[in-house]
């Protein structure tokens, strides 16, 4: 396993910020930063053994400290959306940063973890970063000591761990936000990647794309990926729940057992051939077919637009905080926060 240290960008005050790449001997290379502990750059073999880039992102640092869309970004302390950007937690109600409409999204747009510089500690296959968050920050309670770490394998994975600590009880529910186009991070539209979610049910949303508490099932509707589907073949169908998110934006139940590492999804590509399978011990994802990106200035010279990534953020459901029959993302002395998730590739 190589592993390479360098310069990424110099913040305003000075901090810098490092890149640090780690490569396999069969081609497949990662590239993350300590700021937002960020995945910049993935290179993977395509069937012809070309390694190409294949996640969304940009070239400078400055571009990060905006990231609209959160490319690569680790999400914390909650990912995804939470009602009215308030809780009650043990009687105690939290109010959080309004930056969705009414609601709170990805917990601040400016002071969540992807956007605070970690310590990083260099690993054998990987790097671990390391952060720690006060109590009353962006609303949530308890002092944290939080653990994110990007590591690479011989098998073409990439393995992503979570660990958290609170000396309060509190909401933990961390995703990274990678945009994979698995034709390349500059190919264009995402309609061909075929994708399977072993998922049954799904959350439906009402307006401002928050979860209505029900479990439903994807049968017979543009939902169903229980069998491989073109991205694109429903997308944008005549149905309620893709017209209030603008197409693919929903949180899926993911079969088997929560909590046990599991393949849920598979992403095919037919031109390259790579094939990307994810596995997970969460009881969610969040499938996001990219539908507000606009004419963004990427790596490279790239210029994403719509549809040019998909995100497959795996999590407790949105609003879990709010909903006592979702699984609990409440963690505290009683119950350390502790996930995986694989991304592991192969070509046909």
């Amino acid at each position: 396993m190589k592993m390479e240290k360098t310069v990424f960008g110099t913040m305003n005050d000075g901090t810098r910020i490092y890149l640090y790449s780690i490569e396999n001997s069969k081609g497949m290379k990662i590239q993350v930063i300590n700021y937002g502990a960020i995945l910049v750059r993935l290179y993977v073999p395509d069937k012809e053994g070309k390694a190409e880039d294949i996640v969304l992102g940009y070239d400078k640092l400055e571009n990060y400290y905006v990231n609209g869309a959160n490319f690569g970004a680790t999400i914390g302390p909650n990912a995804n959306r939470i009602a009215n950007a308030s809780f009650v937690l043990d009687g105690i109600e939290y109010h959080l940063d309004v930056n969705d409409g009414k609601n709170n999204l990805h917990s601040h747009l400016d002071l969540g973890y992807h956007k605070r510089v970690w310590e990083a500690k260099e690993e054998s296959n990987g790097i671990t970063f390391l952060l720690e968050g006060t109590d009353g920050e962006m609303g949530f309670p308890g002092n944290k000591k939080l653990e994110v770490s990007y590591l690479l394998t011989e098998e073409n994975e990439l393995k992503i761990h979570y660990h958290g600590i609170s000396d309060k009880r509190t909401i933990l529910n961390m995703t990274n936000h990678s945009y994979f186009n698995l034709a390349g991070h500059n190919a264009g539209e995402i309609y061909d990647h075929i994708l399977t979610l072993n998922a049954a049910n799904y959350t439906p949303v009402a307006a401002g794309a928050i979860p209505t508490g029900e479990i439903a099932s994807v049968q017979g509707t543009p939902m169903d990926f229980t069998k491989p589907k073109r991205v694109g073949d429903e997308i944008d169908a005549d149905f309620e729940q893709l017209k209030l998110t603008g197409g693919y934006d929903h949180n899926w139940v993911l079969d088997g057992e929560s909590g046990v590492l599991r393949h849920i999804a598979t992403v095919e590509e037919p031109v390259s051939g790579r094939i990307m399978k994810v596995y997970t011990d969460l009881p969610g994802v969040q499938f996001y077919a990219g539908n507000f990106i606009e004419n963004e200035a990427g790596k490279e010279g790239a210029v994403y637009n719509r549809r040019h990534g998909l995100c497959l953020e795996t999590q407790y459901y949105p609003d879990t905080a709010n909903k006592p029959s979702f699984p609990s993302a409440v963690f505290g002395p009683e119950r350390e926060y502790d996930t995986t998730t694989v991304y592991k590739f192969e070509i046909y």
